[in-house]
């Protein structure tokens, strides 16, 4: 008979399941379960864009594209860049993915080799710390916490940084506390990269959902840091184009050309009906971009309010569209009290550890669902907290 533990990668083998995941397929076995848990867009993707991709399927556009992506999306995602955000990359410096999260697993890939450390500052979504390791590197994991804003700083980096250091993931706006950079505290932190050779991935899927004062603002933005940066972003969360997986990374071309080697060997282009779709969304999505940020806005106001009002503190998130409640005030650990309430209440919210050990004692919970969708789960927490008392 096959030994098929030893036929098995160890690396993977060791990597853990999704937390997410886990909650999500216990939530569907319950037919009156509201799920809170999921980070997807209860949004129809804008018509304008569908029309675009059935019209694409009506007149045969069915074959596969360049590898890099069409260049008619690579020149709108160009237009897109500087338009909302003051990044200038020309389409050479530009690949499309399936998802984003292709994006980061070539960018780690194409740079990290056995035994360089990646710098991951936790709580953080879930892949980085298993490519990582896929790839014969080493996680290191800069814990960040509720008291500084769950923000990284150029103090943590600077520790943490080792003659082994290749990368830093920088994962803002945050999944799963909604934590954003400023200007000032990424100035900070190029400081500290500046004369290394350490590489930045920056993953900004959720740049278009932000919520400060202040003009959003990129690593990328910095001229010193834009040579050593893969940009990450992609239409799942601004678009509401999570089922169409398209996503895309911006670099220095090199680096992007290497990344493309690795995508042609493994994925060979992204969905051609979503790259056409895509173009109609850059080209004409600002306005749906506003209206679903605003409605995401107002959710994000409501949940805090009566998080923080049933006796669950609650960091006031600044982009993305989570919330990370601090639940460890009932006794419980993150999986404790998210195993009770899907149980008790047939809620399912995501334990914070699921995103690194600096999660646990929080939960995540996701508001990019309807109104009414939030009001009765928020409810049924309420009930759930006032009868562990």
């Amino acid at each position: 008979m096959m030994n098929y533990d030893e036929l098995m990668s160890p690396a993977a083998k060791k990597m853990r399941p999704s937390g997410i995941r886990k909650f999500f397929d216990l939530a569907s076995e319950m037919p009156d379960c509201i799920s809170l848990g999921v980070g997807e867009p209860d949004f129809n993707t804008p018509w304008q864009i569908r029309d675009t991709a059935i019209s694409s399927l009506e007149s045969g556009k069915t074959k596969y594209t360049a590898n890099a992506g069409l260049l008619p999306l690579r020149k709108e995602i160009s237009n897109y860049l500087f338009r909302r955000f003051s990044l200038s990359y020309n389409p050479d410096e530009i690949l499309v993915t399936v998802g984003g999260s292709e994006a980061i697993d070539l960018a780690i890939r194409a740079l990290v080799s056995p035994w360089d450390e990646v710098l991951i500052p936790e709580p953080c979504f879930v892949c980085y710390e298993p490519i990582t390791t896929l790839t014969g590197g080493v996680p290191v994991s800069i814990p960040t916490s509720e008291e500084n804003g769950f923000r990284v700083t150029a103090d943590m980096i600077r520790n943490a940084i080792t003659p082994k250091t290749k990368l830093l993931i920088l994962p803002y706006p945050n999944n799963p506390t909604g934590a954003v950079l400023s200007k000032d505290e990424l100035e900070e932190i190029a400081e500290v990269l500046e004369g290394t050779d350490i590489f930045i991935l920056t993953d900004e899927i959720y740049a278009e959902l932000y919520y400060g004062d202040a003009p959003y603002f990129s690593i990328a933005n910095i001229e010193s840091m834009k040579e050593r940066t893969v940009y990450v972003n992609g239409f799942s969360k601004s678009y509401a184009m999570t089922g169409w997986r398209l996503g895309y990374a911006a670099g220095p071309q090199p680096i992007i050309d290497l990344m493309k080697k690795i995508h042609q060997s493994c994925i060979m282009c992204a969905p051609t009906m979503s790259q056409y779709a895509a173009i109609t969304a850059l080209r004409s999505g600002d306005e749906d971009i506003e209206r679903m940020r605003d409605e995401y806005n107002m959710r994000r106001r409501y949940i805090v309010k009566r998080l923080n009002a049933m006796g669950l503190p609650t960091f006031d998130p600044k982009g993305a569209f989570y919330v990370f409640p601090r639940v460890s005030v009932t006794g419980y650990s993150s999986d404790e009290f998210c195993e009770k309430l899907l149980k008790e209440k047939h809620v399912a919210i995501i334990p914070g550890n699921a995103f690194g050990n600096a999660g646990e004692g929080y939960a995540r919970i996701s508001y990019a669902y309807s109104l009414k969708h939030l009001e009765t789960a928020l409810n049924r927490m309420e009930e759930f907290l006032k009868e562990q008392h």
